[in-house]
């Protein structure tokens, strides 16, 4: 696993902060939870969420993330802890519980939220104080979506978290490689869904999108690509980039997590959507017509990656 060292530039010389990862405690996981947007863009459903009799286990922190998944959060508090067992055991209950879970987000967070959950993409994150070679090793072999989150402690004020892992689920392609279908009919397309756009695309709008992603998939290592029902996500933790492609018009439609009132907003080229509804995150709306305006978008995607 890769090591951080902080330094402090107040004084001359630099003095290096020396981080902790020492077992995770309860009042840690409470940080945790009480600002599960801020740190995992994930929003708290619940706390020691318990399974039942039957199965006789608690979820340490059960949420739903910025594309409506339902996210598994489970705290590794100490070395011999096989955490990721334990958490691929709750992703079952998950997928067998469907409706209480549905039913929890209903109460949580509103009907809206809980009719547009993506089942398509529940995650576990598990996090600790560092993770043994075996850790990352297993979960490689595993095809569900997991991510290994590490965390440092510097002082009381600064912490720190690193994704030394990640792996996505195989699942079947919906993207560009799809076999075209008919034409939609004329103002249909607002109802397509991800792939369903993408099967009636054109080749030259399929060529931009891919032009596209590998822009943003070289920006890191960390960068995943999730095909979700309405739009492609990019994101490290978080979404940095969300892609909605509208066959008839032949445009991608991208958000990216820019503040509008720190660029310059162009007409038929950037819009300020910070107060309006729209699939994916992200406030700063990017049209896509051409190559030429793949170029233009490059600052505004990097600017967005960085600040993920």
């Amino acid at each position: 696993m890769s090591d951080i060292k902080l330094f402090s530039l107040k004084g001359a010389p630099p003095a290096e902060l020396t981080g902790k990862s020492v077992a995770l405690e309860k009042s840690l996981q409470n940080i945790f939870e009480a600002h599960l947007a801020t740190f995992l863009g994930v929003r708290f459903l619940a706390t020691e969420y318990s399974t039942g009799k039957v199965h006789g286990g608690r979820i340490d922190t059960l949420g739903i993330d910025e594309n409506g998944c339902p996210v598994i959060i489970e705290y590794k508090r100490s070395t011999n802890e096989n955490v990721i067992n334990q958490g691929l055991f709750y992703l079952d209950w998950l997928m067998d519980h469907r409706g209480e879970f549905e039913l929890l987000v209903l109460k949580k967070l509103g009907k809206e939220v809980s009719d547009d959950i993506e089942w398509s993409g529940p995650r576990l994150i598990c996090i600790a104080g560092d993770f043994t070679k075996y850790d990352g090793h297993a979960v490689q072999q595993i095809n569900r979506n997991i991510q290994l989150l590490r965390y440092r402690q510097y002082g009381d004020e600064l912490l720190l978290l690193e994704l030394v892992n990640s792996v996505k689920a195989e699942a079947e392609a919906v993207g560009p490689a799809v076999v075209p279908a008919a034409k939609p009919q004329k103002g249909s397309s607002g109802k397509l869904t991800l792939a369903e756009q993408f099967a009636v695309a054109s080749t030259t709008l399929r060529d931009r999108y891919e032009a596209l992603k590998a822009f943003v998939m070289g920006m890191g290592d960390d960068v995943e690509e999730t095909h979700l029902k309405r739009y492609v996500a990019f994101k490290r933790i978080k979404n940095f980039v969300c892609v909605v492609p509208l066959a008839h018009t032949e445009q991608l439609i991208v958000f990216v997590k820019v503040d509008p009132l720190s660029v310059k907003l162009e007409e038929g080229f950037t819009r300020d959507l910070s107060e309006v509804g729209h699939w994916g995150t992200g406030d700063l709306e990017i049209t896509l017509r051409s190559v030429d305006d793949l170029e233009r978008a490059k600052s505004l995607l990097l600017k967005s990656y960085e600040a993920s």
